[in-house]
């Protein structure tokens, strides 16, 4: 009989990205894998890996509102009832939960049943959740050397890497391509989810400020929320610069390896992403965060020399423009950076988080 492996994650990209990359691994290694995440799964995670999907109940109990607060809490406890009858009717060998509040009701459901647990952190500071959970888990697998989480998580973790999707891997096989004199230079922009807005606004006025020549070799693929696409694509329409704008961008890993250059927010997963295809990258992180994780994901990326790292609140348009020109004009060191990059990387992710999994649920 096939046993299974559950896989807990929260309904974002940073998350169920190396949960679904992990489901291919273990699918090619025999296991049955279903997939336990919340309601907004179903704009990332419809081609996930899993023979079964389940959907519980979750909340987010961090707001200073006591109201949400008490629904927050009402959710996770319908949803560890939830988890519970998941549990038991799967009989998984072992759970992995990759961070989020969407995890906490399944893996303390497996901490209930006695089901051995491996957590998951992406980022180089533990989130709440994850600081949680570490206390009732088997394992943490870690992203990055140096993260920052309790002496007890460290004390039983093992560094893994972030693991990427297939399509991250195949991307890795494009060599970069160097900027030739008069040929063209593809630059990447993308925000997230959470942090799109802010390039919707900037990148139109920091693209003006470049010289004729260089807007006229300009190719921008550029990501922006629904709701910005009208005016973002007025924006650029007096520029005469070759861009391209969308909400989503599904092959997001073939876009980066035909980028000469990215500007991006500093997620786990964009910094995975980066190192393992080996891009160089302008990476503004996320503002406002309590743990300032993007920050520390950035200084690795920072410190290898494959990125140069920006405060959102000190950067103009003049100031951006200036960035991104020194770094177009000078393809050798542009080139240099892209193998700064890909040397951070750990390719084998997947595989060494696959093989504490395995040992994980060999010690049921």
């Amino acid at each position: 009989m096939q046993r299974t492996i559950l896989l807990s994650a929260g309904g974002t990209g940073g998350h169920l990205f190396p949960a679904q990359a992990l489901a291919g691994e273990l699918n090619r290694r025999g296991w049955r894998v279903e997939l336990v995440t919340d309601h907004r799964a179903t704009h990332y995670g419809g081609d996930f890996p899993a023979a079964v999907t389940h959907t519980v109940p979750s909340g987010t109990p961090s707001s200073r509102n006591p109201v949400v607060v008490v629904s927050s809490l009402f959710k996770l406890g319908l949803g560890l009832l939830r988890s519970i009858l998941v549990l038991r009717r799967s009989q998984p060998a072992a759970i992995v939960g990759f961070g989020g509040y969407p995890t906490v009701p399944p893996l303390m459901a497996a901490w209930i049943l006695g089901v051995p647990s491996v957590l998951h952190e992406q980022n180089a500071v533990m989130g709440r959740a994850n600081g949680l959970l570490s206390r009732m888990c088997r394992k943490v697998a870690l992203s990055f050397e140096g993260t920052r989480a309790r002496a007890g998580a460290l004390a039983k973790s093992v560094l893994c890497g972030n693991p990427v999707r297939d399509a991250v891997h195949e991307a890795a096989t494009v060599p970069f391509e160097d900027i030739a004199s008069d040929g063209p230079v593809r630059v990447l922009v993308f925000g997230g989810s959470q942090g799109a807005r802010f390039f919707s606004d900037m990148m139109p006025e920091v693209f003006s400020q470049l010289s004729d020549d260089l807007k006229s070799r300009l190719q921008i693929v550029q990501q922006c929320r629904q709701e910005d696409l009208a005016r973002v694509t007025e924006a650029y329409a007096p520029l005469g610069i070759n861009v391209e704008l969308a909400p989503f961008f599904s092959d997001l890993p073939r876009r980066i390896a035909h980028a000469h250059l990215i500007v991006s927010r500093a997620g786990a997963s964009t910094i995975g992403e980066l190192t393992v295809i080996g891009r160089p990258a302008v990476l503004v992180p996320l503002p406002g965060a309590i743990d300032q994780d993007q920050r520390a994901n950035g200084t690795v990326l920072e410190q290898a020399g494959g990125a140069v790292m920006l405060d959102q609140s000190g950067i103009t348009p003049e100031s951006l423009a200036e960035i991104l020109t020194d770094l177009v004009s000078d393809p050798q060191t542009l080139k240099t950076r892209a193998q700064n990059a890909r040397s951070a990387g750990r390719p084998d992710a997947v595989e060494r988080l696959a093989d504490l999994t395995e040992s994980v649920a060999a010690s049921k």
